[in-house]
């Protein structure tokens, strides 16, 4: 007499691939950790740095955070301690089949192929560069990423001058005041009637105020 082995073998844990590992990407990866402990979560980020402080990025310009690495809440490491989440900086993905459940990464080794089981677009956005002359000048930066703060910041210790902020929303008011805090003689451009569109006139009127006490050339 035989016995067979009705027993299933045991289910392989959920793997659930995040494109993306700065803010909602990350946050996304650490909720999925807390709802399932066994999944298998790998995030992949396109560039060298996840999880780190988008608001600190004008005070590194502006030498009040003089180390880079205060802006880092988190590292690949950490978060494979913390949460046993398997993090790939210089991972690129570059296409998705949706049919096969599987991603095509440009990799330092190469190109790959990753299997999910759910998938995540969490890539995060691209300053907005205005179609006008010159703006392809390498002396023309953004401010989202801790690269473009480091490259900024770099301009200024290379011997700057001069700056000209194009937007008078948050991030460019704080732009502003972090190049003419280095001693720049800065201008602030705005497209619209007055700094920080979302205020109305009065209120705004106040920020412009403080704008030019610290130095700063407004105008909108």
């Amino acid at each position: 007499m035989t016995f067979e082995n009705t027993t299933n073998p045991p289910a392989r844990p959920a793997r659930i691939v995040v494109v993306g590992g700065v803010a909602g990407g990350m946050s996304c990866a650490a909720r999925a950790r807390r709802l399932d402990e066994s999944a298998e979560i790998i995030v992949l980020e396109r560039g060298e740095y996840v999880s780190f402080a988008n608001c600190g990025l004008p005070y590194y310009v502006g030498g009040e955070i003089t180390d880079r690495r205060a802006l880092l809440v988190q590292t690949p490491q950490s978060l494979k301690a913390s949460l046993n989440l398997d993090v790939r900086i210089h991972h690129d993905v570059t296409g998705i089949n949706a049919t096969a459940h599987q991603v095509t990464v440009e990799t330092p080794a190469g190109v790959q192929q990753i299997d999910y089981d759910a998938l995540v677009l969490s890539p995060g956005a691209i300053a907005f560069r205005p179609s006008i002359e010159g703006i392809d000048s390498p002396r023309v930066r953004t401010l989202r990423t801790v690269d473009d703060a480091i490259a900024l910041r770099s301009g200024v210790e290379a011997g700057a001058k001069r700056a000209v902020v194009l937007g008078a929303g948050f991030i460019g008011l704080e732009a502003a005041e972090a190049l003419a805090h280095q001693g720049l003689q800065t201008a602030l451009v705005e497209l619209a009637d007055h700094v920080l569109p979302p205020l109305d006139s009065e209120q705004a009127s106040l920020v412009t105020d403080e704008l030019r006490r610290l130095g700063i050339a407004v105008h909108s």
